[in-house]
């Protein structure tokens, strides 16, 4: 089968196990929670991936007490990344709002999410909520990924307050912060590979933020003469770019 006009299977699924043709596997909980939930019969059809590359064709063997077995069949060598490289490191927003971004965030390519903790933001996590919300927010990225036909699965990395994040910021790519009234529109700009998207909360950052961030050497740009929503943002913004210089 030629990989590049592969068609997808029944459901897809994200299944953490090592994933190999012909062999059969036991379901994590969570993706046999989801078969469940598609009341998917013996026989059925499956595409299940595992974030290392590419994804595999498997058909429901049952859903017996001892676990829900899945046969796998031909692997597929099909990758559907942008070729442009997106970290967004993005200030955490309250309710769905946060879900939402990431979510679509995911649909669009986006490659890394760093959530930061900034001055503006509503929500305050402390150790142990914070590890329950990134496992969350992971799941969101995870189901995403099912639904898009994504096979590599973009990593939330932990909670970083704004300062320390900055501090660890590498060089060697674009680094642009979403800034309402800004000189540079976001469009402008000599095409490139690998941006790091910086959007802050509910209300964007402080004065004392944005000048550390440019300090860091981030560079204020615009979506346009309208404030965008903290959810609104990052999907008008990386729509952008990959319809600059990535794959929409």
């Amino acid at each position: 089968m030629n990989a590049a006009h592969a068609r997808i299977a029944g459901p897809r699924l994200y299944c953490d196990l090592a994933l190999f043709a012909e062999s059969e596997i036991t379901l994590t909980e969570g993706a046999a929670r989801h078969v469940a939930a598609l009341r998917l019969q013996s026989g059925g059809a499956l595409t299940v991936f595992n974030g290392l590359g590419g994804e595999y064709q498997a058909s429901l063997i049952d859903t017996a007490k001892r676990g829900t077995r899945v046969r796998i069949h031909e692997h597929i060598a099909i990758e559907r990344e942008s070729a442009l490289q997106i970290t967004l490191a993005l200030g955490i927003s309250a309710g769905d709002r946060m879900d939402y971004s990431l979510q679509k965030a995911t649909e669009l390519g986006v490659t890394a999410i760093q959530p930061l903790a900034t001055e503006r933001s509503v929500v305050r996590l402390a150790a142990d909520r914070a590890e329950k919300r990134l496992a969350h927010w992971q799941n969101v990225v995870i189901a995403a990924c099912e639904q898009c036909g994504r096979n590599r699965v973009p990593q939330v990395g932990p909670v970083l307050a704004l300062t320390n994040y900055l501090a660890s910021v590498e060089p060697g790519q674009r680094l642009l912060m979403l800034t309402p009234g800004a000189a540079l529109a976001l469009k402008q700009g000599a095409r490139t590979t690998a941006i790091t998207l910086l959007i802050g909360a509910e209300g964007g950052f402080g004065p004392d933020e944005r000048a550390a961030a440019e300090l860091a050497g981030f560079k204020p740009v615009s979506l346009g003469p309208r404030i965008l929503r903290t959810e609104t943002a990052p999907v008008a913004a990386i729509a952008v770019l990959q319809t600059l210089w990535g794959d929409l």
